[in-house]
Parts: C-alpha cells; sequence; structure tokens
C-alpha cells in the first residue's frame, strides 16, 4: 500500500516548486510525495479528502516576519498546520518548516550567524550524528507544547517535538545528505507510517 505524503513548495517567480531532492528522498523511506500548492484552501481540501499519511514542510522562502516575500505560503502553512493539530495529522517541518512550527506556536524567531555549513555535526538523543545547516533564522528558545529535541551552537534549537502530537521539527535538511542518513530515514518513517 502506498503511503503518500503532502509536500509544500516553495514559490520561485510566482511559481510553486519542489526541489527533486525530497522526491529521492521520500521515495527511499518508502513514501509518495503529493506537492500541496501554495493555496490554503486546495491544499487542505487534498490533506482531508485524499489518504495523505502526513504533511512535510519543506525548506525555502523565509517567513514573512523574517522578511519574507511569500505571504500565499505563509498561510498554506499555517492553515495546514492547523488542519493536522484538529486531525492529528503527523507533520514535520523542515528548516523553513520547522521555523513555520515554532512561529505557529509563538516562539520568537532571530537572526543568527555562522549556521550555513553542508557539514556539522549534531547530538541527538545522546549520540553524535552528521547533519547540514542552511538557515540564517532560529530560535534559541520554545515554548509548550514544543519540547526542544537537539540544541546547536549559540544555543540555536535544532529540533523539536510537540509534546502530544505527531509533530516534529529539524533545522537540518535530510534530503541534501549524500548519503541519506539512517537516523533521517527512521524518523520519517516512524512519523508518517507509524503514527500516521
Amino acid at each position: 500500500m502506498t503511503t503518500w505524503v503532502g509536500v509544500t513548495q516553495r514559490v520561485v517567480a510566482g511559481e510553486d516548486v519542489l526541489d527533486q531532492a525530497w522526491t529521492r528522498f521520500l521515495r527511499h523511506c518508502g513514501l509518495m510525495p503529493l506537492p500541496l500548492p501554495n493555496d490554503a484552501d486546495t491544499a487542505q481540501r487534498i490533506v482531508t479528502e485524499l489518504p495523505v499519511a502526513g504533511v512535510l514542510l519543506t525548506g525555502g522562502n523565509d517567513l514573512g516576519v523574517c522578511g519574507g516575500d511569500a505571504p500565499e505560503r505563509d498561510a498554506t502553512e499555517h492553515a495546514l498546520v492547523d488542519l493536522a493539530l484538529c486531525r492529528h495529522t503527523p507533520v514535520i517541518g523542515v528548516c523553513r518548516g520547522m521555523q513555520v512550527l515554532q512561529h505557529h506556536f509563538g516562539v520568537p524567531l532571530h537572526r543568527v550567524e555562522g549556521h550555513v555549513s553542508p557539514s556539522v555535526t549534531l547530538t541527538v538523543d545522546g549520540k553524535p550524528r552528521p547533519a547540514n545547516s542552511f538557515h540564517n533564522w532560529a530560535a534559541t528558545t520554545t515554548v509548550a507544547p514544543l519540547r526542544t529535541w537537539v540544541s546547536g551552537s549559540g544555543d540555536v534549537v535544532k529540533a523539536v517535538r510537540h509534546e502530544t502530537a505527531p509533530l516534529v521539527g529539524v533545522m537540518w535538511h535530510p534530503e541534501r545528505m549524500t548519503p541519506f542518513a539512517a537516523e533521517d530515514e527512521e524518523l520519517f518513517r516512524r512519523v508518517f507510517q507509524e503514527e500516521s
């Protein structure tokens, strides 16, 4: 049986765009991407009416509160988070996607320096693991019902989990790892296949 995941897209010159790396990564995890348009009503209908196991909030485009210029994406992703929380639909937010989750719960975002690198080491659940970092905005704190799961340099929050809902955010890009990290594959399978 196919496990479909609704995937949000960045906005580039008025067009919805999805990095091909996401298709490769999700297929590697046994998941099928279903690109969601940056139209809140249509995206919510897709997630409600089709057998979607969860929603992936991808990276790209700064949020409007951080000077971004894709208000249609902001509106769509916040509407999807509202819907997911009401329906207990699994959500993974990656980079910008995690920032959307944090902003949704009132966590302040700040400009940060030194968090752009194709190779970093993070400590996750007490174990070091390779990752990457491609962001200029972040949070240094979190609020309930989110919990900090991973921290990075400068007390930057690198991953969060919701206390009760199947909702996770990470600041690294699993789709950009070469090879893909087993820890990321396990996370995506667990959230989208076991939680749904």
